[in-house]
């Protein structure tokens, strides 16, 4: 009985352990799936920056409206639990414009199913496309959100915005 008792503390210490260690972990691999999760804006910024950087390209800037933005459209995505551009508010410049955001140029990365910052940023840079928004030249200021549908299939919805003037 008590070495059963021993086992079901040690087993109980290490699952706390492990939840604890999840979660306190470096924000670029901290799981994001979960419903209080936020992306750590400034680990992105600085993952981003430096791929910028590697690349010759002035660093980006983060902006609170291009983060709230991001956020109101993860949200978007999650709560349809479908990825795309134009979800429920209108395209890119429509909600930007409507947000109060004012843009020159500005790009949209969107994806799902990343589980982590470093995740998004691995998908987004090996994808041609989305790596040329993340080095867009004119860029200056960026956003970057997640969203957390525990129903869906893919769990997490990500978007990062960069605009330049």
């Amino acid at each position: 009985m008590r070495l059963s008792l021993v086992a079901s503390l040690l087993a109980g210490a290490v699952l706390l352990a492990a939840c604890a260690a999840e979660s306190s972990g470096p924000p670029l691999y901290s799981s994001l799936a979960r419903s209080d999760a936020k992306v750590d804006a400034g680990e992105a910024s600085s993952l981003i920056n430096r791929h910028r950087e590697i690349a010759g390209l002035r660093p980006l800037v983060i902006d609170a409206a291009l983060m709230r933005e991001a956020q109101a459209h993860a949200s978007d995505m999650a709560a349809a639990e479908k990825i795309g551009h134009d979800i429920s508010r209108g395209n890119l410049k429509s909600r930007l414009t409507a947000g109060g955001v004012a843009l020159g140029v500005a790009a949209e990365n969107v994806g799902a199913g990343y589980h982590t910052l470093a995740e998004a940023f691995s998908g987004w840079r090996g994808s041609p496309p989305h790596d040329k928004n993340l080095l867009l030249p004119e860029g200056k200021r960026m956003g970057i959100a997640a969203a957390y549908a525990p129903g869906s299939k893919y769990k997490v919805f990500w978007a990062f915005i960069v605009a330049g003037d």
